[in-house]
């Protein structure tokens, strides 16, 4: 009897074991097939706290292909709506650089949303430079209305806090920056070229909301004239053929209430008044598209004109 209860429990342990085997095997086989997060290569996310803000974001940084064998600077461009444009931005480029023949090398930096808030929550306030925003605008946080105007905050965290984050750790040229926003991001590319032009050496401004708070922008750039004579920057300026009015017109991409081709062209009219000789600006209107389908069209012709392909300055660091 003991012997037959020993032979069992030998059994017993040889079934656990080759159970064991088999668990282990499974194991190890569902991990290799399990499912993995998709990222971005020669891409990198850093935690930043905008410490008079009192909050924090996230920064996405791409490097440039050559940067790991390279001793060189880059150029730097800097957009808003991370979470959409900095991967755009960075497939767009490879296709535009066809080789590096069409496009410079640049560090790419998404500045994010601030964390635990939604995109609509968080761009209204940090993008807008007064407090006269839509009180109604769903922000998808409950129990939190819309919050508006702190734009300047804003860009003082990324002149003051974003900026030497990069500069410290990455081999940034920081005389050579490009600001990169569309629709509020826009708006607030304007606030800053009005507050601080030489904040960026260059500003691709797509759909600004040039609409909000009474045509705020608009009084923002006489602010401006009356204390300078001079603008020194170089913009370009974009919008979408469809966002303008055509009542007559039973299309639906159309604008609904403002005409926002006519906004732009009338900003336009008005800088060049103004013959600031540090000042060049480019605009265009692109055929076909609305308000939320012209952002790739725009940001690769604002990366062809901002960027340009080094040929005639290899060698240069």
């Amino acid at each position: 009897m003991q012997l037959t209860q020993t032979m069992y429990f030998l059994f017993m342990l040889s079934m656990l074991a080759a159970c064991s085997d088999r668990s282990g095997a499974a194991l190890r086989q569902a991990a290799e097939g399990a499912p993995r997060p998709y990222s971005l290569e020669d891409t990198e996310v850093r935690d930043i706290r905008a410490r008079a803000l009192g909050r924090d974001y996230q920064l996405f940084i791409g490097l440039p292909r050559d940067y790991a064998a390279s001793t060189r600077k880059y150029p730097v461009l800097f957009v808003t709506d991370a979470t959409y444009a900095f991967p755009l931005i960075r497939s767009i480029t490879k296709r535009v650089r066809n080789g590096g023949e069409d496009l410079e090398e640049f560090i790419l930096v998404g500045l994010s949303y601030a964390n635990g808030e939604t995109p609509e929550y968080s761009r209204r306030r940090d993008y807008t430079p007064t407090p006269n925003g839509d009180k109604e605008a769903p922000t998808g946080m409950p129990g939190r209305a819309p919050v508006y105007g702190e734009a300047e905050g804003y860009r003082r965290f990324i002149a003051e806090e974003v900026f030497p984050l990069i500069e410290q750790n990455y081999r940034a040229d920081m005389r050579r920056t490009i600001y990169a926003g569309h629709s509020y991001g826009g708006l607030f590319g304007l606030h800053i070229l009005f507050t601080d032009p030489t904040m960026f050496e260059k500003y691709i401004i797509g759909s600004p909301s040039l609409w909000f708070d009474r045509r705020v922008a608009f009084s923002a750039e006489r602010s401006y004239a009356r204390g300078h004579t001079d603008l020194p920057a170089r913009v370009f300026m974009g919008v979408a053929s469809y966002e303008t009015l055509n009542f007559s017109s039973g299309d639906k991409r159309y604008n609904k209430s403002v005409d926002m081709v006519r906004d732009l062209q009338s900003l336009e009219h008005l800088l060049d008044s103004r013959s600031y000789p540090g000042l060049e600006v480019q605009t265009t209107i692109i055929n076909d598209e609305d308000h939320l389908t012209v952002f790739p069209a725009l940001i690769t012709r604002g990366l062809k004109w901002a960027l340009p392909a080094r040929r005639s300055r290899e060698g240069v660091n």
